[in-house]
């Protein structure tokens, strides 16, 4: 064979790819334009802090409820139908809250909410380890998980301004409207046929689907991930209030441009070398992230900390789904979604609630501290058991 012929990559940005990837960004944005103003519209319905905190928690329990089930359905449904019933359950959901009145009802939707979440992101992660060749699938992945760090420098701002200049009503209609956007691109997009043998029958074969095991490993370290994830986008602002920096918003936007330069950089590693060359030095990275925002006083120590952890978490967070989808056969990749996205949710969950209440008590500062031993835990815990696992593949 010609060695020019089998060096050759396989292509990565096909139509398919790209409208998957606006699709995703778009659902994105939509989400987050609520993210950071839904608090205030509780406020306006007569609602506590305690309230604003379970809008948050309760569509996390409906999203990460409903994730197993998908990844099931996943192996035999059509994913493209099934992607498109996710987001037009978001697309009511964020619809519907114009008509939302008191803070019950805007819980029940945030709950309706949650399940189009879980089916939706699910689907996504999954069609797009279908498309992406396996030889780039850590450059493919990483560049698929940059959807929620750009939506997450666009879509705050976005939805703080209209909240600001046009009401209530035209942010929802905004967020509705960039979620309607997504739905229509996936139209368009034509998904691959990916063989499946006859799923097993009985309670006993169900249940043991529910997970895929392949994953639970990677999963398992992107839980101790979400948790320090979880405490930095809940409690940066309060922090900001703490050390006296007022646009402490630039953590934000200077963590997703390192996020979105390492990707492509670790993704190419990863698929290259495995994931050995990208887990230490992303974990250590992260941790080094977390540890310097934890003794920050000034904005540009604030700005040297998103750096370092935007080059972590950009590191290990897409290495860690492309080794979780890489773990399974293709006709469970949604299930190793699935697992991956639930687990990453939970550490999301947890952290908020433990930290939070770790902040309260000693400060957002040593609580930042505490937040970086998870990464520890991850660093060490691979090095156990991860390059065992790096050995075998």
């Amino acid at each position: 064979m010609d060695k020019n012929l089998s060096n050759k990559k396989e292509p990565l940005w096909t139509k398919d790819y790209i409208l998957l990837l606006a699709s995703n960004l778009l659902l994105f944005i939509g989400f987050y334009m609520l993210l950071t103003t839904l608090p205030y519209y509780v406020f306006e319905m007569g609602g506590s802090g305690s309230d604003v905190g379970m809008i948050t928690a309760i569509l996390v329990i409906s999203a990460i409820f409903i994730r197993p089930f998908s990844g099931i359905a996943l192996e035999t449904a059509n994913k493209k139908l099934f992607l498109a019933l996710g987001i037009f359950i978001c697309f009511i959901a964020i619809g519907s809250f114009t008509l939302a009145n008191t803070v019950f009802a805007i819980m029940l939707i945030r709950f309706v909410h949650g399940f189009g979440w879980g089916v939706s992101t699910t689907t996504y992660g999954t069609i797009a380890s279908d498309l992406v060749p396996i030889s780039r699938r850590g450059e493919g992945m990483g560049y698929f998980s940059s959807a929620g760090t750009i939506a997450m420098s666009i879509g705050p701002p976005l939805g703080i301004m209209l909240m600001q200049k046009r009401g209530f009503s035209n942010l929802f209609v905004g967020a509705t409207g960039s979620t309607l956007l997504a739905l229509i691109l996936i139209y368009f997009i034509t998904i691959p046929k990916i063989e499946t043998g006859s799923p097993g029958k009985g309670l006993k074969e169900f249940r043991s689907r529910l997970v895929e095991k392949g994953a639970l490993f990677p999963s398992f370290l992107a839980l101790l991930l979400g948790f320090t994830y979880g405490g930095i986008t809940s409690f940066i602002t309060l922090f900001g209030e703490e050390v006296g920096i007022e646009n402490v918003g630039w953590f934000f936007t200077i963590n997703a441009i390192f996020i979105f330069i390492i990707r492509y950089i670790a993704g190419r590693i990863f698929d290259e070398k495995g994931h050995f060359w990208v887990m230490v030095p992303g974990a250590i990275f992260s941790f080094l992230g977390v540890f310097i925002l934890s003794y920050v006083k000034s904005t540009s120590t604030l700005i040297l900390s998103a750096i370092i952890y935007g080059i972590g978490f950009g590191t290990v967070q897409p290495s860690l789904l492309a080794w979780a989808v890489n773990s399974a056969v293709p006709a469970r990749r949604g299930a190793a979604n699935a697992t991956y996205f639930s687990a990453f949710d939970i550490g999301i969950g947890l952290g908020s609630v433990v930290l939070g209440n770790i902040g309260e008590v000693i400060g957002y500062s040593k609580m930042y501290r505490i937040s970086s031993i998870p990464m520890v835990g991850l660093l060490i815990f691979y090095i156990i058991f991860g390059t065992k696992i790096n050995q075998l593949e």
